[in-house]
């Protein structure tokens, strides 16, 4: 017998903790942890190979972890299999439509093998603007369409939870564009998605909350706001760079002093507002004169680059 849902009441839709996927010697997935919340577009940003495509496959239930737990909606789709995937729909990578049929027949077909008797057709077919479409053979639609086609397809389910992975991938810019309009009207609907993209423009377009990955293990989770860092960096530059980074090494309320030989030898400084001029009193009892210090609020980008592949940007 099914474990019946857990209650939905926090606003969790999507919770996975722990997750691990090892393919014999090679571990793709590597303790994931992620947390969807009701409402969200939440951005699975990674650079390929971070082990996305692996994950949401263990989360639709294709793959079985090696280790960890994932709740759908309250319920484990590897437990309660296809029971907890109802409310749940989306495609992995490149979704497969035929091409000698048309957009209706292809959604008809996908009704079909989804048992439903009267898939809402019309209905989805308006909602990714294909209706005039509807009667050509998918394989005379440019790639933005059959990836619009393909939302339709998942759509046919009514969603609550909408996986995308990767949905702009090989598009031109029009084709992108009309994919992150589609995107924001279903938010704007009350669909939560989940979005996995390498593209870090995507992610800060589209989304409210995220993870990064990489390396198969989730780094930062949070906002927007939250996964570009805090307050308290600064760029400084000073007589005596080496002497400045051993004086503030340890110093209470900085994080970190790193001089950064990619930017001139400035200074990567994180420390609280709140002590910044004891940062500036500290060099002068030292006898190293400040030349600038400025503050610097980190880019997604810069944060991104500083998490998957630990280069720190001023």
């Amino acid at each position: 017998m099914s474990a019946p849902p857990t209650p939905a009441g926090d606003g969790t839709v999507l919770e996975a903790r722990g997750l691990v996927k090892r393919f014999r010697d090679f571990t793709a997935v590597d303790g994931m942890d992620l947390t969807v919340l009701r409402g969200d577009v939440y951005g699975f940003l990674g650079p390929n190979g971070s082990g996305k495509s692996t994950t949401i496959r263990m989360v639709l239930g294709l793959v079985r972890p090696t280790a960890g737990t994932v709740r759908v909606l309250g319920r484990d789709p590897h437990v309660d299999g296809q029971d907890a995937l109802q409310g749940v729909a989306g495609f992995v990578e490149s979704p497969g439509m035929y091409p000698y049929l048309s957009a209706e027949a292809n959604l008809r077909l996908l009704g079909a093998l989804d048992r439903n008797p009267d898939p809402p057709v019309d209905r989805v077919l308006e909602q990714v603007e294909l209706s005039r479409r509807r009667g050509d053979k998918v394989g005379t639609f440019s790639q933005g369409m059959k990836q619009r086609l393909a939302i339709a397809g998942a759509l046919l389910r009514e969603p609550e939870l909408l996986i995308l992975d990767e949905p702009t991938n090989g598009l031109d810019p029009g084709g992108m564009r009309e994919v992150r309009d589609l995107v924001r009207d279903l938010a704007d609907h009350g669909i939560t998605i989940l979005l996995s993209s390498h593209l870090l423009s995507e992610v800060e377009q589209l989304c409210n909350r995220g993870v990064v990955v990489a390396r198969g293990r989730a780094v930062a989770e949070g906002t927007l706001a939250e996964l570009a860092g805090p307050e308290g960096r600064y760029a400084l530059e000073t007589t005596d760079h080496a002497a400045a980074v051993r004086v503030l090494t340890g110093l209470d309320g900085v994080t970190s002093a790193v001089a950064d030989a990619e930017h001139g030898g400035r200074i990567v400084l994180v420390c609280d507002p709140e002590r910044i001029a004891e940062v500036g009193f500290a060099l002068m009892r030292a006898g190293v004169g400040i030349r600038a210090l400025v503050p610097r609020r980190q880019s997604l980008e810069d944060r991104f680059l500083e998490l998957v592949e630990g280069r720190a940007t001023p």
